[in-house]
């Protein structure tokens, strides 16, 4: 049996250059549609069980982001459920990593993919529950439904103008996938009925979740970018049903909600910590809303350890804030906290595990961190 090796399916990308005699694939990662921006990569591999394999990714250093290789190692699975970490090595040119498989099919990813059938299971058993209501906001550029879920207790306990209005985005760009996990930890612990947390919160605050922002990208296998190559997360200033309908419609809604505290999820390449960067560049910031910022990423660092403060982005100077940001564009408009969570693609320096790095379960388990979170934060008057 001949090595072979595949990514023609949901989210894959990998184009295979050659496979030699002595068992080295050499692969390079393909670009988002009409973009530059390149650096997700996933593929399967058949045919190599017991064979000693070297693997080659020749363009990572004309990636994006190359310094995302430093320290990094690739995410590996034989079941598509267990993921792991196969070490690899950077020289400052390729991407390589030797494995001697143990089945007859492998995977390997930029980190733990999420397919648009998972997606659409996990929304679906939300949606059968009594608290939530789900709805597509409307069409993607390829005419994929742009799901939405509202999340509220049965009898809330207060008018919906007097509850704080919740808002959480994520996968606005499609390769950062351990955005989709934070989401399945955040809605299934929110979704508890026998956790007192969850159910103080949806009789609080209505909840307003778009799992994922960019289907379209994550099935092609773009790491930062929609259909038609734009980036969502430089849109929200002037977005449009033609460009950028996912920001274009999420902007509608949350018009006709309201937003108090909105959360946009990440992952970030290079930096190996979770850490959330603020809003401190809109013009109307002041000491109150930086307390709320300081408050809230206290709270969430004593609640779940796996989450840090001393490491993450440079605070923004006074008056400098990019509006094409969903972060910044929310708090401009409504006056509110707007927080971006970035995980990271490799280890956590602060609290490393060497077998499965950041993973799935550490992005789901952050999530459910985040119900406590935002409950203290409207409890202690924080919103």
């Amino acid at each position: 049996m001949s090595i072979a090796v595949n990514a023609e399916f949901d989210a894959g990308n990998a184009e295979l250059v050659s496979i030699d005699e002595a068992n080295t694939v050499r692969l390079t990662i393909r670009k988002d549609n009409q973009s530059d921006f390149l650096q997700w990569f996933y593929f399967r591999v058949t045919g190599a069980r017991d064979l000693a394999c070297t693997f080659v990714i020749e363009n990572a250093a004309q990636t994006t982001y190359p310094a995302g290789w430093e320290h990094y190692d690739v995410v590996t699975s034989h079941d598509l459920k267990h993921w792991y970490r196969t070490p690899s090595h950077y020289d400052q040119q390729a991407l390589s990593w030797s494995i001697t498989p143990r089945h007859d099919v492998m995977y390997f990813a930029y980190f733990a993919p999420y397919a648009l059938d998972r997606l659409n299971t996990f929304v679906t058993t939300c949606a059968n529950e009594p608290a939530v209501r789900m709805q597509p906001l409307g069409k993607t550029l390829d005419g994929r439904d742009l799901d939405y879920l509202h999340v509220a207790a049965l009898e809330p306990k207060s008018h919906p103008s007097d509850r704080p209005q919740i808002w959480c985005v994520a996968r606005q760009h499609p390769g950062e996938t351990m955005a989709s996990w934070w989401v399945e930890g955040w809605l299934n612990r929110l979704l508890d009925r026998n956790d007192a947390t969850s159910v103080a919160l949806r009789e609080l605050a209505d909840i307003h979740v778009v799992p994922n922002m960019n289907p379209d990208g994550s099935y092609r296998g773009h790491l930062r970018t929609n259909a038609c190559g734009a980036n969502l997360n430089r849109e929200w200033a002037e977005p449009s049903m033609e460009r950028s309908p996912e920001v274009f419609l999420v902007k509608q809604k949350m018009s006709s909600t309201g937003v108090d505290l909105c959360m946009d999820i990440h992952g970030d390449e290079a930096l190996p910590y979770n850490f959330i960067a603020g809003t401190e560049g809109v013009a109307d910031w002041n000491d109150e809303r930086d307390q709320q910022l300081i408050g809230f990423k206290r709270t969430l660092s004593a609640l779940n350890p796996d989450f840090q403060y001393e490491h993450g982005y440079p605070r923004n100077p006074p008056n400098s804030a990019n509006l094409s940001f969903c972060s910044n564009n929310t708090a401009h408009a409504f006056g509110c906290p707007a927080y971006t969570l970035e995980m990271p693609f490799k280890d956590t320096a602060n609290r490393p595990r060497t077998q499965t790095g950041w993973s799935p379960e550490r992005s789901a388990a952050l999530g459910a961190s985040f119900v406590d979170a935002v409950y203290l934060a409207i409890t202690n008057r924080l919103l």
